[in-house]
């Protein structure tokens, strides 16, 4: 390729994927003084079936950072409590009524609002600049260090240096390849069929789970659609579609009455979008100049819908912790090293916590055929405890170790207005 499509960058902290965790990390530096570059290799944030819910431990930190009354203005549902349909009995699950901070509910909306709103008041900030339709495929290393890395984009080969890379581009992170860090597979049974079904004013308002013997909906009110999960066992996709179409009409209609008649919506088998369950972490989550965050870091399920929740709290995590070495130009691997230790804890427990669930009950009422006494029995039995909603409320809703915005990183508005910008050297590249 001709020199006067290479482009080169060079930058403070250069993030990779323009998810929950790469913008909210990217907005949190740039807030702090740190020159940050975001690469994203799609031209926007539209897509469907990613996780449209905003936990209330996200909304806490939207809340502390001055953005959550103007959050709140976008088109949004606002989710209190969750039921199970468990047979023909009606359990609530978890109740987010009384969860620590401002906000006692799931924000749901989709999640391109979220992103566009985040990159939207980062774009506000000089020391920010992010790139879309810019693909990274590789590391760059200097010595043992990571010193940047290579992307892909319409108008040829980009290159940011940077003092630190962060790798935030999801459970299927070529930059978490590329580094050669090794994972941890904890397993999962279970993939998931996204879909999406039209919803009715009279429909119930709050989100449920359908379980019945060999089957598990969960229906997410997203106003006038239901987005729904449909559980499979892991592996089984291609004999669900071998058995057809209809067939799998049929089966949401009988776990979700409500449907029977627009289950037909569903025209084609592009209609359905499955999600290969993957739940794993890796060992060590940074190399020197590397941090992996968010998925990069921990595949999680979607079990409890957290996957978001725990991105955004590994971002804040790392905020706190690395924006005044990436100030001073001093990020070491121990820097790296405490955003793994604060963070790693939760992920453990709330990986844990749903493997525990698909074991204990989604496996045996997947593996049913006409009735699932053992998880109806458990199910019947942790609804009857009192605190057991508050518990999975507060689990799933606020986490294990829920992060706050360190007060002594930010760096005043008008301070702020003189960081330079990440410097830029080459002719044809446009962000």
């Amino acid at each position: 390729m001709s020199s006067e499509h290479e482009v080169a960058i060079t930058t403070g902290c250069c993030i990779v994927g323009g998810g929950p965790a790469g913008l909210m990390l990217g907005y949190l530096l740039a807030r702090s003084g740190v020159e940050v570059v975001v690469v994203e290799k799609h031209a926007d944030f539209h897509r469907d079936f990613r996780g449209d819910t905003v936990h209330p431990s996200t909304l806490q930190v939207l809340d502390e950072l001055g953005l959550l009354d103007d959050f709140l203005s976008l088109p949004h549902s606002e989710l209190r409590e969750f039921h199970g349909m468990v047979g023909r009995r009606l359990m609530r699950a978890a109740d987010f009524r009384h969860v620590p901070g401002r906000c006692k509910f799931i924000a749901i909306m989709p999640q391109w609002d979220f992103l566009n709103f985040i990159a939207e008041r980062a774009r506000r900030l000089p020391g920010f600049r992010l790139v879309m339709k810019a693909e990274a495929t590789d590391l760059l290393a200097s010595g043992t260090r990571i010193s940047g890395i290579r992307a892909k984009t319409p108008e040829g080969t980009l290159t940011i240096d940077a003092e630190l890379v962060v790798a935030a581009d999801g459970r299927h992170s070529v930059l978490r390849r590329r580094s050669g860090l090794p994972s941890i597979e904890l397993g999962a049974s279970i993939d998931i069929l996204w879909l999406r079904i039209s919803r009715a004013p009279n429909d119930p308002a709050v989100l449920l789970a359908y379980v019945a013997a060999g089957g598990i909906l969960v229906a997410i009110n997203c106003g006038t659609y239901y987005q729904c999960g449909y559980l499979i066992r892991k592996g089984s996709f291609d004999a669900v579609r071998a058995a057809g179409l209809e067939a799998l009409r049929e089966r949401l209609a009988a776990l979700m009455p409500i449907l029977a008649g627009r289950v037909g919506e569903l025209r084609s088998w592009d209609d359905v979008k499955l999600l290969a369950v993957t739940v794993d972490r890796l060992r060590t989550w940074h190399r020197p100049g590397l941090l992996c965050i968010g998925d990069a870091a921990h595949a999680m399920s979607p079990v409890g819908g957290v996957g978001v929740n725990l991105a955004i709290q590994d971002a804040v995590a790392a905020a706190n912790r690395l924006a005044i070495p990436l100030r001073r130009h001093a990020v070491s691997t121990t820097d790296l090293a405490a955003v793994q230790a604060r963070r790693e804890l939760p992920t453990r427990l709330t990986q844990g916590t749903q493997v525990m669930l698909q074991r204990r009950i989604f496996d045996r009422v997947l593996a049913a055929e006409k009735s699932f006494t053992d998880a109806h029995w458990l199910v019947r039995v942790l609804a009857a405890i009192p605190i057991f909603p508050l518990l999975l409320a507060r689990i799933f809703g606020v986490g294990f170790r829920p992060e706050h915005v360190a007060r002594n990183i930010t760096v005043d508005e008008h301070d702020c207005v003189g960081a330079s910008q990440p410097t830029m050297m080459g002719t044809t590249f446009t962000p």
